[in-house]
């Protein structure tokens, strides 16, 4: 259950804010449907605007790598955060970008294989070798 209201459609349009927000989620995604994050992220209309605008700006438009990669970027770090929401929306998402079951196996199986590897690490405390160090 939600620990936050979740704006209906009548009461996000009763707030010029929000329904600026949602009007541009409805354009951009060419879509009716506004998912129940933005609807609880509304009742902060200026948190509202600005994680939109954020998103809107890293996930559309010209972007150097191919919204399905963007999705499976979202899926891989929502799964180290532990945000069951966001991994189902952004697995969602790459289906409908493209990711095909063979490929949201293999990031899966990336994924378990990063988690295991990192944890590896952290434990022995390994330093970085010279050589993987990036200097700009």
């Amino acid at each position: 259950m939600a620990t936050v209201k979740l704006l209906s459609d009548a009461e996000a349009d009763a707030i010029p804010a929000v329904k600026a927000v949602f009007d541009d989620i409805r354009a951009t995604r060419k879509s009716d449907f506004v998912n129940n994050f933005w609807r609880g992220l509304a009742n902060d209309p200026a948190a509202l605007k600005r994680t939109w605008e954020g998103l809107k700006d890293v996930m559309t438009g010209e972007t150097a790598l191919p919204p399905a990669v963007q999705e499976m970027i979202y899926i891989a770090v929502s799964t180290a955060n532990g945000c069951s929401y966001c991994i189902h929306s952004h697995t969602a998402a790459a289906k409908a970008k493209g990711m095909t079951d063979e490929q949201h196996a293999e990031l899966l199986a990336i994924i378990g294989l990063a988690g295991q590897t990192n944890h590896l690490v952290a434990g022995m405390q390994i330093p970085v070798d010279p050589e993987f160090l990036v200097e700009s």
